[in-house]
C-alpha cells in the first residue's frame, strides 16, 4: 500500500424506534420527528460507535439492530487503520469513555460527527445532530429527560479498549 490510499468511510444511521417515533411524535410532541437516531462509522471493515460502555465495533451491520436504515457515503479518508485505531483509542480514554456518555449531549451521534470530521472534514448531517434539541424543546421531551437518560443504549460489539 502505498501513502496515498484512500478509505470509503460511510455513516450507517439506524432508528432506534423502529418507526414509532415517525407515527408516535406529532401525538406525543406535537411536531414530526423521523427517528430516534444511532448513528456509528463504518471505515477499515468494521463498524465504530459510542456507548454507554464506551467506544466499540463489530462487522458492518453487525449488531443485534442488524442492517442500517439507511447509509451515508461520507466521502474517504486516507487515515490508514493504525493511525485511526491510535486515534480511536485515545478518544475511548478521554471524552468518550463510558463514564461520559450521556443521551442528550454526548451520544454516539456526538462521536459520529466528530470521527466523521476527523476522516473526512465533513460533518454527519444535521437532522441527525440537531434532534436532542428538537425533543427537549418539547415539554414532553422535558418532561421524558430524566427517564430518557436513565437508558442504556447498547447495541453489542466489542470495546476497543478491550474493557467491558
Amino acid at each position: 500500500m502505498d501513502q496515498h490510499d484512500c478509505y470509503p468511510v460511510k455513516l450507517y444511521i439506524y432508528d432506534m424506534s423502529r418507526g414509532m417515533a415517525r407515527q408516535l411524535s406529532p401525538l406525543m410532541l406535537g411536531r414530526q420527528l423521523d427517528g430516534v437516531w444511532h448513528t456509528a462509522i463504518v471505515v477499515h471493515g468494521k463498524e465504530f460507535f459510542f456507548v454507554g460502555e464506551g467506544v466499540n465495533n463489530c462487522p458492518p451491520g453487525g449488531t443485534p439492530l442488524g442492517e442500517p436504515d439507511s447509509i451515508v457515503d461520507l466521502g474517504s479518508t486516507e487515515v490508514p487503520e493504525d493511525l485511526f485505531m491510535e486515534y480511536l483509542l485515545s478518544l475511548a480514554e478521554s471524552a468518550y469513555s463510558g463514564d461520559k456518555y450521556n443521551l442528550f449531549e454526548h451520544n454516539c451521534n456526538t462521536f459520529s460527527d466528530e470521527v466523521a470530521q476527523f476522516l473526512t472534514g465533513e460533518k454527519i448531517p444535521s437532522y441527525i445532530t440537531d434532534l436532542p434539541s428538537e425533543v427537549l424543546a418539547t415539554p414532553f421531551g422535558q418532561a421524558l429527560r430524566p427517564l430518557l437518560e436513565s437508558i442504556v443504549i447498547n447495541p453489542g460489539g466489542n470495546n476497543i479498549t478491550g474493557k467491558r
